[in-house]
């Protein structure tokens, strides 16, 4: 009975050959993220503030272009697993294309709108001076970092590829060297040291965008140094032509990716809205615990990686059974290494929010927060690797309704009517909202259970005319 569920040494070597460069790459960003985090903190809650706001928004157009290239993603994957080199290059093609277009997208939307939408957040309960300080920290911070856009989405095309093709360490090296970058121009910048002016918040944005072009110098030099390796690259770039009947299918399949993304974000970004009109103190807090749960949340979301990649793998080379069995033992394997994460985020709940020059009262909010998310997150958990399950099948339809369609039926409301018609104070809101993906968890395990994922969308020949 319990070889259904735990795999030998040889099954969790092939997995974690996967997910740990995921693990540290996306590890070593979160922690220098927070580093970053934390040198804004120590220039005071209002800047503090500024930016999560503008993070929060630049965080709905980082998960767009996620949605965007995993379409895309979950062709390359099988296209990988049947050996079709051709059709791993149409569809890097194709993730360069959408990527363009999104980005100028994203630029235009916040130059006509981006006042606004930082004010959104600005309109619980505190004096009217930091409020307005908050909203100048967040615009500036925001205005640099729209130069930031185009490097990072071209990376993610580069980077999504290259793991979809068993190139995980490239990735991982690339990221560790950008975070690095970020975080000495950080300490330079941010405080004018080495003879640098003292930049704030914008010296913290002009670090930001530095390391990212760092980081796609790295992938797309190796990419074309290593054709072998990253045999996709080979003619990528002769033409931007995409057959037909391949763009028409990543099309149907990566729509709703692209939209459940956007809107899982937004949905996410307006829960964060929702919470900060109980006080201006919320957003800091938030911000606070979020800097610290993103840091222990990296290994659930690299093993949710790995499931789709490894599941999609085995599915494209006509291996379902392989492919139920595998994904059955990794879930498992993720969910008990995040109890055990969960465990040990407890312990840094009340030291962590201490290193921010910011009020008690914040502190103590910001260490609740990050003891109800510790509380939830194999519920997280065990929803990423059913998202990811259901997307190595081509199944993006059924994750569109399974993720952001629930965000925003259930999730929303449930916050916006708690806020609005309620005096709830936000930690048992906050609780309660976040409490509610135990009903997604169930329809989860029933969508796994009956197979409805076990899919291989290459078994034709969808790159010829």
């Amino acid at each position: 009975m319990l070889k259904r569920y735990f795999g030998n040494k040889q099954f969790y070597k092939m997995a974690l050959l996967v997910a740990v460069p995921i693990m540290i790459q996306n590890g070593i960003t979160n922690f220098v993220g927070m580093l970053d985090n934390i040198m804004v903190g120590k220039i005071g809650t209002i800047e503090m503030t500024g930016v999560s706001i503008a993070n929060t928004l630049f965080f709905v157009f980082n998960l767009a272009i996620f949605g965007a290239i995993s379409g895309a993603g979950i062709f390359t994957a099988q296209f990988y697993g049947s050996s079709d080199k051709q059709g791993m290059r149409d569809t890097f093609r194709f993730k360069l294309l959408i990527c363009l277009l999104l980005t100028a997208v994203g630029v235009v939307i916040y130059l006509l709108f981006g006042d606004s939408l930082i004010r959104h957040y600005l309109k619980g309960e505190g004096a009217l001076t930091d409020i307005e300080a908050s909203f100048r920290a967040g615009k500036e911070y925001s205005l640099v970092m729209l130069f930031g856009l185009l490097p990072f989405a071209i990376v993610q095309c580069y980077s999504g590829t290259l793991r979809e093709t068993g190139q995980t360490v490239v990735p991982m090296t690339a990221g560790i060297v950008s975070v690095c970058i970020n975080l000495i121009l950080n300490y330079i910048l941010i405080f004018g040291h080495f003879g640098a002016p003292r930049l704030g918040v914008r010296g913290a944005a002009i670090a930001t965008v530095i390391s990212r072009f760092a980081e796609l110098l790295i992938v797309a030099l190796w990419t074309a140094g290593h054709k072998q390796k990253a045999s996709f690259i080979e003619g990528a770039f002769r033409s931007m032509r995409i057959p037909a009947l391949l763009f028409g299918r990543i099309v149907r399949k990566g729509l709703p990716l692209l939209i459940n993304e956007t809107l899982w974000s937004g949905g996410m970004a307006l829960l964060v809205q929702c919470y900060s009109l109980r006080s201006y103190n919320v957003i800091s807090a938030t911000n606070i615990s979020n800097t610290l749960t993103n840091v222990f949340s990296v290994a659930f979301i690299a093993m949710g990686n790995a499931i789709g990649i490894i599941v999609g793998q085995q599915l494209g080379a006509g291996e379902t059974e392989k492919a139920r069995d595998t994904d059955r033992k990794l879930i498992v394997f993720s969910m008990l290494l995040t109890v055990v994460i969960a465990a040990i985020s407890v312990s840094f709940a009340w030291a962590f929010p201490k290193i921010y020059n910011t009020s008690t009262d914040i502190r103590h909010l910001a260490t609740q927060l990050i003891l109800v998310y510790a509380a939830v997150m194999p519920l997280n958990c065990f929803v990423n690797a059913a998202y990811f399950t259901m997307r190595s099948g081509g199944k993006t339809l059924i994750t569109f309704l399974f993720d952001s369609f629930y965000v925003w039926a259930v999730s929303v409301p449930a916050a916006y009517l708690l806020v609005h018609f309620t005096a709830l104070p936000i930690i048992p809101l906050y609780a309660i909202v976040n409490g509610l993906d135990l009903l997604k968890c169930i329809v989860g395990y029933v969508l796994i259970k009956r197979g409805v994922w076990v899919n291989n969308i290459v078994s034709n020949q969808v790159n010829a005319e």
